[in-house]
Parts: C-alpha cells; sequence; structure tokens
C-alpha cells in the first residue's frame, strides 16, 4: 500500500512566550494537504501570531512547525516561502507604484529562477509574464493589469494578493484577514477568488477571518483558538454547536 501523505501541517506543543507572558500555549493541530481552513477565535486568542510562527515572522519558545513532512520551524521567512509557504498580511504588501501586471511579474520572476528586483524586470513577452498575465485571468484582473497598484480597490488588491501567491506556486498559503477593510460589495468576489484558488491549485490553505458567516460557508474544517490554544478543530457545523465554542468564543453556553 501507498503510505499516506503526511500533513500539509503539523504542529506540535507550538509555544511562545514574551517577557514572560504566554501567546501561544501548546498548540497542536493537523491540517490535511489540500484542505480549507479557517481560524477563528476572539481578539488576542493568538490567531495572528500563530500564522506569524508558521510564516518565520516570529521564532517560536518551545514546539515544532512541519509542513509535507519537513521540519521547517528554525527555516527563515525566505527559505520557508522558497520551500512553498506564502502569506497575505492584514495590511497590503504590495508595491503600490508599479503596475498590477509587474507585481506578479516579480513574483514570478523570482519563482523561476530570476532576480526579485525592481529593476530587473522580465521582458514583455517572456515565461515570467504569461504568467502573470495567466494568474490576473485566475483572480478576475486582467482588465486592470496596467492600472498601478495603489490605485485599484481594497478587495482587488486582495485579490492581487492572490495572484502573486499563484504566481509563486504557494502549496501552503496563509491568508490573514483577508475580507478587512473590503467593500461590502467586494467580498463576494474576493469569496470566489479564494475558492477558485483552493480549486485550481489543490493547495492548502489556512484563513484567519472575523467575518464568520463569510468564513463558514466558505471553509471545509475551523480551527478555534482561545488564550493561546487551539480548544476545538472540527467541520464548521460542529463548531458552531459546540458549548465550549459558545462559551469560549460566542460567549453564551447551549
Amino acid at each position: 500500500m501507498t503510505p499516506p501523505l503526511p500533513p500539509a501541517l503539523r504542529i506540535r506543543g507550538l509555544g511562545l512566550q514574551i517577557g514572560g507572558i504566554g501567546i501561544l500555549d501548546d498548540v497542536t493541530l493537523d491540517v490535511p494537504p489540500g484542505a480549507l481552513v479557517g481560524v477563528i477565535g476572539p481578539n488576542g486568542a493568538g490567531k495572528t501570531t500563530l500564522f506569524n510562527a508558521i510564516s518565520g515572522v516570529v521564532r517560536p519558545t518551545e514546539g515544532s512547525i512541519e509542513m509535507h513532512g519537513d521540519d521547517i520551524t528554525r527555516l527563515s521567512v525566505a527559505r520557508r516561502a522558497r520551500a512553498g509557504l506564502g502569506r497575505t498580511f492584514q495590511t497590503s504588501s504590495l508595491f503600490p507604484q508599479l503596475t498590477v501586471r509587474e507585481n506578479v511579474r516579480l513574483a514570478a520572476q523570482a519563482r523561476l529562477g530570476g532576480s526579485y528586483s525592481l529593476v530587473r524586470f522580465p521582458r514583455r513577452g517572456d515565461e515570467a509574464t504569461h504568467v502573470a498575465d495567466e494568474m490576473l485571468g485566475t483572480v478576475g484582473l486582467s482588465h486592470r493589469a496596467d492600472a498601478r497598484a495603489g490605485d485599484i480597490s481594497h478587495g482587488d488588491k486582495r485579490k492581487l494578493e492572490i495572484a502573486v501567491l499563484l504566481a509563486m506556486r504557494a502549496r501552503v498559503i496563509l491568508l490573514d484577514e483577508p475580507m478587512a477593510g473590503v467593500a461590502s460589495g467586494d467580498v463576494a468576489g474576493l469569496v470566489d477568488s479564494i475558492r477558485d484558488l483552493h480549486r485550481a491549485t489543490g493547495c492548502t490553505v489556512l484563513m484567519v477571518e472575523h467575518h464568520i458567516d463569510v468564513l463558514m460557508g466558505l471553509v471545509e474544517k475551523v480551527a478555534v483558538m482561545y488564550a493561546g490554544q487551539i480548544i476545538a478543530f472540527d467541520e464548521p457545523q460542529t463548531i458552531m454547536s459546540d458549548p465550549l465554542v459558545q462559551t469560549a468564543y460566542l460567549g453564551s453556553a447551549a
């Protein structure tokens, strides 16, 4: 028999203390390959800190993180990105003075072995440009390809960030509050872009989001964080009917 694939992410006993204060406490989680997972919890629960630890922005004080069977606990942010880990942040990390196409071309250029440099753009018509145009088509931004990234709407910026991750061929993607600041009329289109990203690539997606109604209609499983711990991990319907979750997160018992 073919041995089962390792989890896309295997987190064991992850802890983080800053100034003697525990931010993450014995976080343990297995995320299957290709899963679309929501991460919820009240403010201060540790959601963004968990993403920071997974992506290498902060180093945990204890525990381990594996991605597709490889230990990445001590790898730099850049090495994790090269291994296939992609992330968006609550605030945009795009180059606002560059065009929409140029932002994606840079990511494609770096993945194809070129320089991630603002002064060494690939020529129009080369492979990196073709990849950029394909990814912009996937997220529905072809019509804004020549616009400055700083001039497009917040919802389109989020789509552009997804296009950049697609161009990088990220295998595990962390989306940190992708709906934050997005106009209500743009939410449905962004949800479609996330769903299309997941279906088209088969990548694993973890998503922190405060719009619970949007999240529950999108993800397959939900991890609930409270006081730096994961207190539940299950399908959305089961999570929302869990008395512990209702008490800790929703503020009422069943």
